[in-house]
């Protein structure tokens, strides 16, 4: 009654998250396969970062950019599943409107900076395949600063003002967030005065990353599927290209495409339930940084053979420490 007697003049500081309403019993059973995610996520980024750096031959462009990729992977994760987990294991499900607009800030930062980062790989698959004479001097380290500076300025500018219009409404109703976290539309949709700029905003966001980037993405590799065709014979080599750009093609669309429905489905009333909408905000962020160590790691015949070259070198150190040399003169 007191809040609906002070109206606009009073406005939430703390929000509930609802993810899963519909599953709320079994809650803490949702908790385990969040948690086996969180972990291959971690595992298999790490790896891939730790592969990545000890090899000095894995020091072109490409092999930093999927060192980033894994890096931002991980934070983008560990910036939603830890405290997601412990809302579903604990009932710890408040949060502040200062709390949530700093993980929809970084969420949203670092989905943009992977959108980036897989634009830059396709453009510089496209490069090496289509350009290889002029590779080097395209893809040099001020090439690398343009992308940086392009980077930060694009998503800081995009995202901050996007959480910058979210953190300007008034919340003066029901305070309960249909998520398991601070999703830029699931905190506006409980805004009780005008969200049309935030609406805007939102649309903004999705022309510049999902239409500029995955349309130069798709452009580069159908060059780069052109080039192969034409110069590889029929057979195992055309097989090939297809598969590895077909491959990253999914991935990249499970990326953009799942991102898009949800960041849109209150601007465009698309009826979608609660769960599915949850479990899609997900989604779109554990199963790309789930996949991308295999995609870009396991069927990468440079990272897999280092990282057998990395792991037969410490068995053997470690059974050179544990023969003795007693046991060395048995022997």
């Amino acid at each position: 009654m007191l809040q609906a007697s002070l109206g606009r003049n009073f406005s939430h500081s703390t929000f509930v998250f609802r993810g899963f309403p519909a599953l709320r019993r079994h809650r803490r059973l949702l908790a385990l396969p969040f948690f086996v995610s969180y972990l291959s996520v971690l595992l298999g980024n790490s790896l891939l970062v730790h592969v990545i750096h000890r090899v000095e031959s894995l020091s072109s462009p490409m092999y930093l950019l999927i060192c980033t990729l894994c890096i931002v992977d991980i934070l983008v994760v560990t910036a939603i599943i830890p405290n997601m987990l412990l809302s579903l294991l604990f009932d710890w499900d408040e949060i502040s409107l200062a709390g949530c607009l700093t993980q929809m800030f970084f969420t949203h930062f670092l989905s943009s900076v992977e959108s980036t980062l897989l634009l830059a790989m396709a453009l510089d698959r496209y490069v090496a395949i289509c350009q290889p004479l002029r590779y080097a001097e395209i893809m040099d380290s001020s090439m690398f600063m343009m992308l940086l500076v392009f980077t930060l300025v694009r998503s800081i500018s995009i995202m901050a003002t996007l959480v910058g219009l979210a953190g300007s409404l008034w919340f003066c109703g029901s305070n309960v967030i249909q998520h398991c976290y601070c999703d830029h539309m699931a905190l506006v949709s409980l805004a009780c005065d005008s969200t049309e700029k935030n609406s805007a905003a939102g649309l903004a966001v999705i022309v510049c990353f999902v239409g500029v980037d995955i349309s130069l993405i798709f452009f580069s590799y159908m060059k780069i599927l052109s080039v192969v065709l034409r110069a590889a014979p029929a057979g195992e080599d055309r097989w090939k290209a297809f598969h590895t750009c077909g491959t990253h093609l999914i991935v990249m669309m499970c990326f953009y495409l799942v991102g898009s429905v949800t960041f849109l489905s209150h601007n465009l009333h698309i009826p979608i339930p609660t769960d599915v909408n949850t479990f899609m905000g997900l989604l779109y962020i554990l199963f790309p940084a789930t996949i991308n160590p295999i995609i870009y790691g396991v069927r990468t015949k440079e990272i897999r053979n280092s990282f057998f070259r990395l792991y037969k070198l410490r068995v053997k150190r470690i059974t050179t420490v544990k023969v003795s040399p007693a046991e060395k003169e048995q022997m």
